[in-house]
């Protein structure tokens, strides 16, 4: 078995451009001109990671290896779809139209909320790694809630969470602790009506300038999957940091927007080989690369973070693995990248390399064939970032 080949070392032995396997089977779509790739900083190599033991004895009848046909889909979480954009089949958010590549529709509500359990997986049915002391519920509340860091009324135990999709997390962390007053953003509205009286949810763009009071900062901010989502991450963790109290955490919950194995089943993936180079070269030219989880560690120093600490999990995709807890999470994993590559591929190659909506498709299964192929071991990576602000951040001009 060869050794796993890291992130960076994958990239930086790309010496051509990859092939477009989709683009040759459909005729050439007019693309924009290049646009020259900005200078990046080295990055510090990461150390190989322990090879997955893979589980010979598997059955081939493993129902984790069949196709998305016939699965279910989950309810909306919202009965409004009005103003809403569509394109290549998929529903778009209408608040900032443009910002954001991945849909918000009923398929993707479902993968997130897929995706959700696979991270309480990870955690052992935990909702952060941080150490956090959350305290109960405020004596004489009624609903638990507090609009404001005084704790006069309700709880002043602070949350926010960053970009909350469905919802189902910040639900999840109020139902768990009624002694914490949850917030959650995010671009679209689909978060349900009904939910606990101590979480509330905005529309919002945490990219823009944000607007909390000194006695409204947050003793925990949580963000899940944000890769992608932020053009300038200096200035997003700076507002961060200004937005906790001296002491308060911050946890980044992300995953490599990247293919790894163990053996050769990378380079023997043609179509997934295609899909993260090209969905990483798109995404660095719209503005917001989404292939940079393993640099926010870094980010969270250079903001000045105290205790900064990673923890990374590699889980395979399928039920491969000879370990019990990695063969369930593959089998979850195999599913959810099947939704994944639907809902980050076409918006991306469409706007960008204007590909055509037969070349995305054409690109996606082939994808999703590799997924479910029992030759190979491919993997991916999820991490989990936490910091601590000490207190205010430098004052900036």
């Amino acid at each position: 078995m060869e050794p796993a080949v890291s992130q960076e070392q994958e990239q930086e032995q790309r010496q051509d451009e990859p092939r477009n396997l989709a683009q040759e089977q459909e005729p050439k779509a007019e693309e924009p001109e290049a646009q020259e790739p900005e200078a990046q900083e080295p990055e510090a190599r990461e150390p190989l990671p322990v090879p997955l033991q893979v589980d010979h004895d598997r059955s081939d009848a493993d129902s984790a290896y069949g196709s998305l046909a016939g699965s279910s889909r989950t309810e909306s979480l919202t009965s409004s779809i009005t103003n809403y954009v569509y394109e290549n089949g998929r529903r778009y958010h209408a608040y900032r139209s443009g910002q954001y590549v991945l849909p918000n529709d009923e398929d993707e509500q479902e993968r997130l909320d897929l995706q959700h359990h696979i991270w309480r997986l990870l955690l052992r049915g935990a909702l952060y790694t941080a150490p956090l002391d959350i305290p109960g519920p405020a004596e004489g509340s009624s609903s638990g809630f507090s609009n404001s860091g005084d704790g006069g009324k309700g709880n002043n135990f602070r949350v926010l969470d960053l970009g909350c999709g469905t919802g189902i997390w910040a639900i999840d962390m109020a139902d768990e602790h009624p002694g914490a007053s949850v917030f959650g953003v995010d671009l679209s509205p689909i978060q349900p009506e009904w939910v606990p009286g101590n979480c509330r949810f905005h529309v919002d763009d945490y990219e823009d300038a944000w607007t909390y009071r000194d006695d409204e900062q947050f003793d925990y901010i949580h963000g899940r999957a944000l890769s992608g989502t932020v053009a300038d991450w200096a200035d997003f963790y700076r507002q961060v940091r200004q937005n906790l109290k001296p002491g308060g955490w911050c946890e980044m919950q992300e995953y490599d927007a990247w293919i790894f194995s163990d053996d050769d089943s990378y380079e023997r993936a043609p179509w997934t080989k295609e899909w993260v180079e090209s969905i990483d070269e798109a995404s660095r030219l719209f503005g917001k690369q989404i292939n940079v989880a393993r640099r926010h560690k870094q980010w969270m120093i250079d903001a000045g973070f105290e205790n900064v600490e990673e923890k990374v999990i590699r889980i395979p995709i399928g039920p491969w693995a000879k370990d019990p807890a990695l063969k369930e999470l593959g089998r979850f994993e195999q599913l959810h990248m099947q939704m994944s590559v639907a809902s980050h591929t076409p918006a991306l190659l469409t706007r960008v390399f204007s590909w055509t909506e037969q070349q995305v498709q054409l690109l996606i299964e082939g994808v999703r064939r590799e997924f479910r192929s029992k030759d190979l071991r491919l993997i991916t990576c999820y991490r989990f970032i936490i910091g601590r602000s000490p207190g205010p951040p430098p004052a900036t001009d």
